[in-house]
């Protein structure tokens, strides 16, 4: 019997970097906020996905407003987030109920396409986990104080999500105590004993940050149209 799926999309930006005010998830690109993209593309993907929405409970109130602002009709599952991503990755799974799979993706990476999304759904009913990354298209070096060498690029990876596992896996990872070298959910995977398993992400899947991701992202989502 084929697992359910879900996708756990954490969106609990301030903004910082992007020099706003507003949270970077609710800034407007080609129409829409950032994170409303994101979970189109979900359900692009497949209608009978269950999509849970972290967002910090202060936003709540934000988020009601957009979504009757921008006449947003997709189902989505909201949930209060965490102090941390981790905290709030947890408190994402808690609204989830196995057997299943997951797809944990940032909210302001809205330029996942359905392939990359199918792929890691169906490479993790297979492995238990499937994390997109990419290639470095540029040089490495590694700094020590006052000196640098060359590193061969070719042996690392650029991390992105959607990173994807076998629900129940996942969950028992996210019992593990919170600490600073959890960096994101394959470092939780990792820590509670199980093997990552890659596969090829995309170049257009950008994590918007900063102000000159907001334009990249725009041409990049126009395209599309």
């Amino acid at each position: 019997m084929d697992k359910k799926e879900y996708a756990l999309v954490v969106a609990g930006g301030k903004g910082t970097r992007m020099q706003s005010s507003l949270p970077k998830q609710f800034i407007e690109v080609n129409g829409l906020p950032i994170v409303m993209h994101t979970l189109n593309a979900f359900f692009r993907y497949s209608d009978k996905l269950t999509v849970v929405l972290v967002l910090p409970e202060d936003d709540f109130h934000l988020w009601d407003e957009l979504v009757r602002k921008y006449s947003f009709t997709q189902p989505v599952i909201l949930q209060k987030g965490g102090d941390t991503r981790f905290q709030s990755v947890r408190n994402g799974l808690d609204k989830m109920q196995g057997p299943g799979l997951v797809a944990i993706h940032d909210g302001v990476r809205p330029l996942v396409n359905a392939d990359i999304i199918g792929a890691s759904f169906r490479l993790a009913a297979v492995h238990k986990t499937a994390i997109a990354a990419v290639r470095l298209k540029e040089s490495l070096r590694v700094t020590d104080q006052d000196t640098t060498h060359a590193v061969d690029r070719s042996k690392y990876r650029l991390i992105q999500t959607p990173q994807t596992f076998d629900l129940d896996l996942i969950k028992k990872a996210y019992q593990t105590r919170e600490d600073p070298g959890l960096t994101d959910d394959a470092s939780v995977a990792e820590r509670a004993g199980h093997m990552i398993s890659l596969f090829e992400g995309s170049y257009e899947n950008i994590k918007v940050t900063t102000p000159e991701d907001l334009i990249i992202a725009g041409a990049l989502l126009g395209r599309r149209d």
